[in-house]
């Protein structure tokens, strides 16, 4: 089996990969609301949710794959009350077929609303 990193160093300099990619498996690295310019969005967790997706989205592609190929995600919200918009949002990049998830509360390590990682399957 091969295994490959996905997408460079964190954006922030942090030790891990964006993601990494083990034989028909993608793992990609908790994201975070940040856009193109290191900088958190504001507009609470329904901005917060979309651009996280947008960034698990473009690490996706740097491996080949689309949130399609997404079997497993793994949430954490920083305020359990944001649930229900957030899983409007959340439902809003798979309309269908949606891919097993687990949703905890959590306190983050930035001063955002969200962390999402996922593995992809995607033969090689």
């Amino acid at each position: 089996m091969s295994k490959q990193a996905i997408g460079g160093m964190s954006a922030q300099g942090l030790p891990f990969s964006k993601g990494y990619r083990a034989g028909d498996l993608i793992f990609v690295s908790g994201q975070v609301a940040f856009d193109e310019k290191g900088k958190l969005v504001e507009g609470g967790i329904e901005a917060q949710t979309r651009q996280t997706m947008r960034n698990i989205e473009s690490v996706l592609k740097l491996a080949g794959a689309s949130l399609s190929d997404v079997v497993k995600v793994n949430v954490w919200l920083d305020d359990a009350r944001d649930f229900g918009r957030f899983n409007a949002t959340y439902a809003e990049f798979f309309p269908k077929d949606a891919p097993a998830r687990s949703t905890v509360e959590s306190r983050l390590m930035i001063d955002g609303k969200i962390e999402i990682d996922c593995v992809a399957y995607k033969p090689e």
